[in-house]
């Protein structure tokens, strides 16, 4: 299996080198040079298998000849072992036709646990075999951050930079960062908003300088091993619903699209899905593109569910690459000019080709807090603003013959402050998130400058 670059100026590389690379040279997305695919037979036969299991199949058939399967099975089921439910990512029934997946009974409670606890144990292999360390710079609008912490702390070959937008996270999720004391973690609030934290990670990844000096990668959704393994969870809660027998839909609270273009490819490798509804809170440019053609850059407004105040979904671009038929110069020229221009016109081939799988909603604030209230009101289900933005976004379509699978990315103590002005009482504290805010926080503050950033990893990785 090769992967290729988005932007077309790369060569082709083998999944490991993927996976550490995290972007390619040109500042393309890696994706598969051919998109592997299950039978109905296949996905049928995921019925009954632990997630493990499935999570080993899905990550086969992407990894190649790279790692062994036995590796690959050892460290699906270590992954999966730190999740507190038997089913890593149990459904539960909200409505007719609707269904919750439940995907934050990881180590940081969050969706991005599910691929992080597994990048970890691929990365940490590695780099043993090939007596290599990295440094892992991380731009987090919440969660990813909290995850990757979690999932890198304490490994020796590996030292970790999370980068947050200072003031626009919350509290929990700010200390399942900061409270790690362990020496390989080091945590920086920035003085500027997520999208300024993607752009500093992008333009770190294409120095090619710092790169070799520190060894650096990036854990956010840009690294595909991160996109394959949330894809897994799209076989096993539709197999758990019917499918291949039936397709089924979802819908997915979205900000920098990895857990919708995940979809994409759990779809283009054989999984019926009929659509996929991208819910986004007022920062609606992935909403804007599905509806209107065209995919342009706002200004980035504080809501409620702070992981989706984003205006510049990276993993829309792999999206475009297979929209305007895998043409990387053209996905290359589109995504250079909207550094500079904030805005691309969706080439109608393109759109139409994204709208056969998804479709945009924008869901307003006070749509969210109703949500998250007639939620709790209707079925005893206390959900975090994220969730009620694609709950919202379910309660809004009408039409769709399929069971709809919500993706829920976090759990509500997450957000205890947001939850308990709608609800009146706050979330239940599970036991992984008690203590932390007794616990000492320790980070630093930069300027939202490419020039502090780098000083800041070339200290930090001389230590």
């Amino acid at each position: 299996m090769r992967y290729i670059s988005t932007r077309g100026a790369s060569p082709s590389v083998g999944f490991v080198d993927a996976v550490l690379a995290g972007l390619a040279p040109d500042g393309g997305l890696y994706v598969p040079e051919v998109w592997p695919t299950f039978s109905r037979a296949d996905i049928a036969g995921f019925a009954g298998k632990s997630y493990a299991d499935v999570a080993t199949e899905v990550l086969a058939k992407f990894v190649g000849d790279d790692i062994s399967r036995e590796t690959l099975t050892d460290m699906c089921e270590e992954a999966y072992a730190t999740f507190n439910h038997p089913a890593v990512v149990p459904l539960t029934q909200i409505a007719p036709s609707g269904f919750i997946a439940e995907l934050f009974h990881g180590p940081s409670l969050a969706f991005k646990d599910v691929a992080m606890q597994l990048l970890a144990r691929l990365s940490d292999h590695v780099l043993a075999l090939s007596h290599r360390t990295q440094t892992i710079l991380c731009a987090t609008s919440g969660d990813t951050g909290g995850a990757a912490v979690e999932a890198f702390r304490g490994r020796a070959n590996t030292k970790i930079v999370a980068m947050f937008p200072d003031g626009r996270i919350s509290e929990v999720q700010r200390r399942f960062m900061t409270t790690a004391g362990e020496t390989n973690v080091r945590c920086v609030a920035v003085d500027g908003t997520f999208d300024d934290c993607q752009a500093i990670l992008k333009l770190s990844l294409s120095d090619e300088h710092l790169k070799q000096s520190v060894g650096l990668s990036a854990v956010n959704s840009i690294n595909f091993a991160r996109i394959v393994a949330q894809s897994v969870y799209y076989f096993t809660t539709a197999v758990a619903l019917g499918a291949p027998h039936r397709p089924v839909a979802f819908a997915v609270p979205s900000g920098n699209f990895g857990d919708g273009f995940a979809g994409y490819v759990a779809k283009t490798m054989g999984l019926p899905i009929a659509t996929i509804l991208v819910a986004t809170n007022a920062n609606d440019i992935l909403a804007r593109a599905f509806g209107t053609g065209r995919y342009i850059r706002g200004t980035v407004q504080a809501t409620q569910s702070p992981a989706m105040d984003i205006q510049s979904a990276s993993n829309f671009e792999r999206l475009y690459f297979e929209g305007v038929q895998r043409n990387g110069i053209e996905t290359g020229r589109a995504f250079t000019a909207f550094i500079e221009t904030g805005a691309i016109d969706i080439p109608p081939q393109a759109l139409a080709h994204m709208r056969e799988t998804f479709q945009g909603i924008m869901v307003t604030e006070g749509e969210t807090s109703r949500t998250i209230l007639a939620t709790f009101n209707e079925t005893g289900q206390i959900i975090d603003p994220h969730t009620a933005v694609a709950v919202s976004a379910f309660h809004r379509t009408r039409g769709l013959d399929a069971p709809v699978i919500i993706l829920s990315t976090a759990s509500p103590a997450k957000f205890p402050e947001a939850v308990s002005e709608v609800i009146g009482e706050r979330p239940p504290v599970p036991r992984r998130a008690q203590g932390l805010a007794g616990k000492p926080e320790r980070f630093d503050h930069l300027p939202a400058e490419i020039e502090a950033v780098t000083a800041y990893l070339l200290t930090f990785a001389g230590t």
